[in-house]
């Protein structure tokens, strides 16, 4: 999306996608074109600009598991740092802090894009930052690089992804043998990518060690921590 949003009319626009959502939820018809109207009148943008930034909303909001606008299927084409700043203004608006993920997500897929991705060192120690929860700093091209190497196949129960995401790519989900809370480190060798049964019973089965051990011994580049 050409040209650069300044903060008052991308504010604008997740003001307006939130109160048209929260007005489809109370049942309420709502005519979308109406709203772009009115943006595109205040800021001298087109009204196919604002739709497009809306459908960007939406993605948004897919990366953090939360629904969108009907009409609205999310688009991707925005970077880390626009994403940010929707999540972040997205947060204010609601009055809570969240753990921010959508940039991180944005790297992860722009790094998937690239053809043979190289290994990636990562980080051995990864630091860490207290906000209302403790994130740690991730680097996006670990959970890129591992995801490339499943292809789409669970690495616990080697079935395929269950479904894909709204990029159209298998779904599966980033699992560190040894925590990173633990003090275990963000590289690939202490990754692989799950299903989303897989990874809940890694965590909370009564089997989840076993699990683990199958993982050391099946996953090549796993090394224990």
């Amino acid at each position: 999306m050409s040209g650069d949003w300044n903060d008052e009319e991308l504010k604008a626009s997740v003001e307006t996608y939130v109160e048209m959502q929260r007005n489809e939820r109370a049942g309420q018809l709502i005519i979308k074109k109406h709203y772009f109207r009115k943006l595109a009148e205040r800021f001298g943008r087109s009204e196919k600009t604002f739709e497009q930034r809306m459908q960007n909303i939406s993605y948004v909001l897919s990366l953090l598991g939360r629904g969108w606008l009907t009409g609205l299927k999310p688009v991707r084409s925005i970077d880390a740092r626009i994403a940010a700043r929707i999540e972040k203004i997205l947060e204010q608006l609601e009055g809570q802090k969240m753990a921010p993920v959508a940039a991180f997500e944005v790297a992860v897929l722009e790094e998937t894009r690239q053809k043979d991705l190289p290994k990636p060192d990562g980080n051995p120690s990864p630091a860490s930052r207290p906000i209302a929860v403790t994130q740690f700093q991730r680097d996006a091209t670990v959970k890129a690089w591992v995801l490339q190497q499943a292809a789409g196949i669970c690495e616990c129960c080697e079935k395929p992804a269950p479904f894909k995401n709204v990029d159209g790519r298998p779904y599966l989900e980033l699992h560190y043998i040894r925590q990173l809370g633990e003090g275990g480190p963000d590289t690939v060798s202490n990754a692989v990518a799950l299903c989303p049964n897989c990874h809940q019973e890694i965590h909370y089965g009564a089997n989840a060690q076993a699990l683990a051990a199958w993982l050391y011994d099946n996953v090549s580049r796993l090394i224990r921590s």
